[in-house]
C-alpha cells in the first residue's frame, strides 16, 4: 500500500502536478506547490463544485471572505477557547506528537496520557501533555503586541455567518438558502504529512445551509446524498468509502450530528469530508456577542421570527486532488498496438504502462496534438488545429521524441485524447484520434475534430 503513495507522490512530481515548495533552498516542511497540470486539476474540481452547487442552484449563493478577520469572531466562535489538541514532546530527540495518533490512552487526570514508545528515537521519554492551540497567529500594525494580534482563519465557515446580515439585507433570500465559498485555511498542525493530505495551509469548499430547526434532519440527508453523488462524479470507488456517525463526545463542539466521509487511503482509513449539524451555535454566539440581531424574518409572515439553524456540508480540495489521483493511477500490461499513422509499435519498448484514468471533466488537459514528425508540412497543419482546438479545451503541442512515447506521456497524465497529424493527413485531411482508456484509434476529417472530442468529452 506504501507503493501506491510513493507512485502518486514521485509522478506528481515528475509530471507537473506538485511540486515541494520553495524546493531550491531546501523547501519547508510540508508545504506544497501546485504545478502546470496541478493546478489545472485543482481548478477543475473547484469549477465544477461551483457550477454543480452554486449555479445550478437556486437556492445557495456564494461569497468571497478575507484570510484575516476580527479577533474577536474566533472568540465567538469558540476557536481561541476549543481549537487545541494535546501535543507531548519526546525529552530526547524533540519531536512532537498528538499523543492519540501514536497510540496513546487518556487517563482520567486532565491532561495525562499513557504514551507508547516514541516512533522516532524508540526511547519512551515524555513531558506532560500539554494544549497546542491551531490557530496561526501574525500581527498587524507596526508593533508585535497582544493589541495587534490577529489569526489567519482555521475554517472558512465563520465568514459565512459574519456575514448573514449583510446577505440578508442585500440579496433577501429565503429560508431554505446556503452560502458557499471557496478559499484557504490555516492550522498549526502538530504533524501535518502523507503528501498534501494533511497540512498547515489548505483549501475548502464549504456550504452553510440555512434551515429551519424542525427540518434539519431532511436537509441533513439531503446533503449527504448529494456528497455521494460528487463522490461517485469525481471517480471515487465506493467499496473504499466509510461513512462514520461521530458518537457523542466525541464531534465538535458545535455539532450535534456529523457524518465523517472516510476513505482508505494507503496509509489508513482518514477523513476525506465531512458533513455536520451545527444548529444555531453560530449565529446565536455572534449575536450575543456582537450585539447584532442575526434573526430571519419570513418575509410572508413577519410574526414569524428565528435564528436559522445550520447543515454544514465541507469538501476539502488538496484531499479531493489527492484522492483523485489515488483512483486515476493504473499500471497496466498494455498489449503490442502499433500506430495507423507510423506503423510502429506504439508503446515502446516496455509493455507496462502507467495512465491516469480521471473522469474525463477532470483531466487537466484534454486534446494532445502530436504531429507524427517536425516536418515543416505536418507541422503548419498541426499547430493551425492545435490553436483552433485550444479556443475550446486545454490542449498540448508536442513534437518531441517518437510517437510511442508522447502517447506515453499523455496516458501518464491522464490527457483522454490524442490527435495525430501524419502523413496521410497531408492527402485526405484527415487525423487520428486516440482514445487514452482503449488506445483504439479513429480517422476523423479536421472539420470534424472539434465536434467529435467535445461529443466524447461531455457524451
Amino acid at each position: 500500500m506504501e507503493d501506491a503513495m510513493q507512485n502518486i507522490v514521485s509522478l506528481a512530481k515528475r509530471r507537473g502536478f506538485v511540486f515541494p515548495s520553495s524546493e531550491i533552498y531546501g523547501g519547508l516542511a510540508n508545504t506544497w506547490d501546485y504545478g502546470p497540470l496541478g493546478v489545472e486539476l485543482k481548478n477543475n474540481i473547484k469549477q465544477e463544485w461551483w457550477r454543480r452547487f452554486v449555479h445550478r442552484r437556486a437556492d445557495i449563493m456564494g461569497i468571497d471572505a478575507a484570510l484575516l478577520m476580527n479577533p474577536k469572531v474566533w472568540e465567538a466562535s469558540g476557536h481561541l477557547k476549543n481549537f487545541q489538541d494535546p501535543l507531548v514532546e519526546c525529552r530526547m530527540c524533540h519531536r512532537r506528537f498528538r499523543p492519540d495518533e501514536i497510540g496513546g490512552i487518556s487517563e482520567e487526570r486532565p491532561g495525562s496520557w499513557t504514551v507508547p514508545p516514541c516512533p522516532n528515537c524508540g526511547l519512551n521519554e515524555w513531558t506532560d501533555a500539554v494544549q497546542f492551540n491551531l490557530m496561526l497567529k501574525t500581527f498587524l500594525g507596526s508593533t508585535e503586541d497582544a493589541a495587534n494580534i490577529v489569526y489567519f482563519r482555521p475554517e472558512t465557515a465563520q465568514a459565512m455567518f459574519v456575514d448573514f446580515k449583510n446577505v440578508m439585507d442585500t440579496m433577501h433570500p429565503r429560508v431554505p438558502f446556503g452560502l458557499a465559498q471557496v478559499g484557504k485555511a490555516f492550522r498549526n498542525e502538530i504533524t501535518p504529512g502523507n503528501f498534501i493530505f494533511r497540512t498547515r495551509e489548505f483549501e475548502q469548499m464549504e456550504i452553510e445551509y440555512f434551515v429551519r430547526e424542525k427540518d434539519w434532519e431532511e436537509h441533513f440527508e439531503h446533503w449527504l446524498e448529494e456528497m455521494k453523488l460528487w463522490l461517485k462524479d469525481l471517480g471515487v470507488s465506493e467499496k473504499k468509502l466509510h461513512y462514520v456517525d461521530i458518537p457523542d463526545g466525541e464531534r465538535a463542539h458545535y455539532s450535534k450530528r456529523t457524518v465523517d466521509i472516510e476513505y482508505e487511503y494507503p496509509f489508513g482509513q482518514e477523513e476525506l469530508y465531512g458533513l455536520a449539524y451545527r444548529g444555531d451555535f453560530d449565529l446565536q454566539n455572534h449575536m450575543h456577542e456582537s450585539k447584532v440581531d442575526l434573526t430571519y424574518t419570513n418575509p410572508e409572515d413577519p410574526k414569524d421570527k428565528f435564528v436559522p439553524h445550520v447543515i454544514e456540508p465541507t469538501w476539502g480540495v488538496d484531499r479531493s486532488v489527492l484522492v483523485a489521483m489515488l483512483e486515476a493511477y493504473h499500471e497496466e500490461q498494455a498489449p503490442t498496438a502499433r500506430s495507423k499513422s507510423s506503423g510502429q509499435a506504439e508503446e515502446g519498448e516496455s509493455a507496462t504502462r502507467v495512465v491516469m484514468k480521471f473522469p474525463k471533466w477532470l483531466a487537466p488537459v484534454k486534446v494532445a496534438v502530436l504531429p507524427l514528425s517536425k516536418k515543416d508540412s505536418l507541422n503548419r497543419v498541426a499547430k493551425s488545429l492545435h490553436q483552433k482546438l485550444s479556443e475550446r479545451f486545454v490542449c498540448e503541442y508536442d513534437e518531441t521524441q517518437s510517437i510511442g512515447k508522447r502517447y506515453r506521456r499523455q496516458d501518464e497524465i491522464g490527457t483522454p485524447f490524442a490527435v495525430t497529424v501524419d502523413f496521410e493527413t497531408l492527402e485526405k485531411d484527415d487525423v487520428t484520434i486516440r482514445d487514452r482508456d482503449t488506445m483504439k484509434q479513429e480517422r476523423v476529417k479536421i472539420k470534424d475534430v472539434e465536434k467529435t472530442i467535445e461529443k466524447k468529452l461531455y457524451a
